[in-house]
């Protein structure tokens, strides 16, 4: 079961405008619900001036959810908010079931999705961090057994054991991402060396940039209509012309409250990115909230460093029918210089187009000399 909590402070605009953005949000919920493999089976809804400290819904609609949970034997129930780890245990406790909060869920995601070492360390250490702070479920069988005076009860030695150990694993797995990230340098000094100039796809989720990747540079990169079907960042050397060639990487999507943890744990992916000479923003120019998505991806990148670096935006999807009214090209600036690109990779509409504005651009980086 799927639960979408409307908070007023969370949306912004007329009564019209922050139902159209809840409603959207939601839907995305869905396909991150979908995203893992589980079965959706029911939707509801809550709206609230404020969170519910206890439960974030209230005791009213909590009891609810339990009564739904009980209807459709529900073992499953996502909310598509950050619950704090006191919400979380509260709700087990009423609903009588797993409950999974929107950073719970886009972990879950990117643990089935993580293919490389790299990818992988970087996720569990995103679900430890997460975990850590959750380690009380578990031991409230043990609760009524407290220690006395100076002594401490069985629950809490437990409860201090697996946090001992978590950080254990923790500081393992930032060592062994420091050694990945020596590797990364070298490679990427390399790179360097050649004097290639670097362009990084970057983008909300599902807007094609794996796709757009693939057809580029014929990598063979995984790309499927789902959010988050790639996470481990590529790297790979595109021709533009005889005397002209960059490296283009491929790296993780970004989506809507992308949680701290993960930003953090795949910082050093998200380091290819912020060295970039150029960002390639990939769009949906089919979303109907596309203005939005752009935002979203735009304080992502602020938060990595990358908020200034130079953006060439990239409108895809311009064969389905919301985006009709886009026409296959390049948009220049009043001085001439590439801005935007409208193209279709399923169709192939305006790749020569896109082309052509990242050997001017490739050009630029180097002073006016191409490569």
């Amino acid at each position: 079961m799927l639960v979408g909590v409307m908070l007023a402070a969370d949306f912004s605009g007329s009564n019209e405008q922050r139902e159209r953005a809840f409603q959207a949000a939601l839907a995305e919920a869905g396909e991150l619900v979908a995203a893992t493999g589980a079965q959706w089976v029911h939707t509801e809804t809550a709206k609230r001036d404020r969170a519910h400290a206890p439960l974030m819904v209230g005791t009213g609609k909590a009891d609810e959810l339990a009564e739904a949970v009980r209807l459709h034997e529900i073992d499953l129930v996502v909310f598509n908010h950050e619950l704090t780890p006191t919400q979380e245990r509260n709700l087990e406790r009423v609903l009588q079931c797993r409950v999974l909060d929107r950073v719970g869920l886009i972990l879950a995601i990117f643990a089935l999705r993580a293919q490389s070492q790299e990818g992988k360390l970087q996720v569990e250490l995103a679900q430890l961090t997460h975990l850590s702070s959750r380690l009380i479920r578990g031991y409230g069988h043990l609760q009524s057994q407290k220690g006395g005076i100076g002594l401490k009860g069985p629950g809490e030695t437990q409860l201090e054991t697996d946090r001992r150990l978590i950080q254990v694993k923790i500081n393992a797995l930032k060592k062994q991402l420091k050694n990945v990230e020596k590797q990364r340098e070298t490679r990427r000094k390399a790179r360097l060396a050649g004097r290639l100039p670097t362009f990084a796809l970057v983008g909300y989720t599902n807007t094609g940039k794996s796709s757009l990747f693939n057809r580029l540079t014929k990598a063979g990169v995984l790309a499927k209509d789902q959010l988050f079907a790639t996470l481990d960042t590529t790297a790979r050397r595109l021709y533009l012309s005889e005397d002209c060639s960059v490296v283009l990487t491929d790296t993780v999507g970004f989506v809507r409250d992308l949680p701290h943890g993960l930003v953090a744990a795949f910082s050093a992916t998200l380091e290819e990115t912020a060295l970039a000479d150029v960002l390639l923003h990939i769009v949906d120019a089919s979303n109907p909230d596309y203005e939005r998505q752009i935002d979203d991806v735009n304080h992502v990148l602020a938060g990595i460093g990358a908020g200034g670096l130079q953006q060439l935006t990239v409108y895809n999807k311009i064969d389905l029918p919301a985006a009709a009214a886009r026409r296959p090209g390049m948009l220049r600036d009043a001085a001439g210089r590439p801005v935007a690109v409208n193209i279709s990779v399923t169709e192939s509409w305006g790749l020569d187009a896109l082309r052509e504005a990242l050997t001017e651009l490739a050009a630029s980086c180097r002073g006016g000399e191409a490569v």
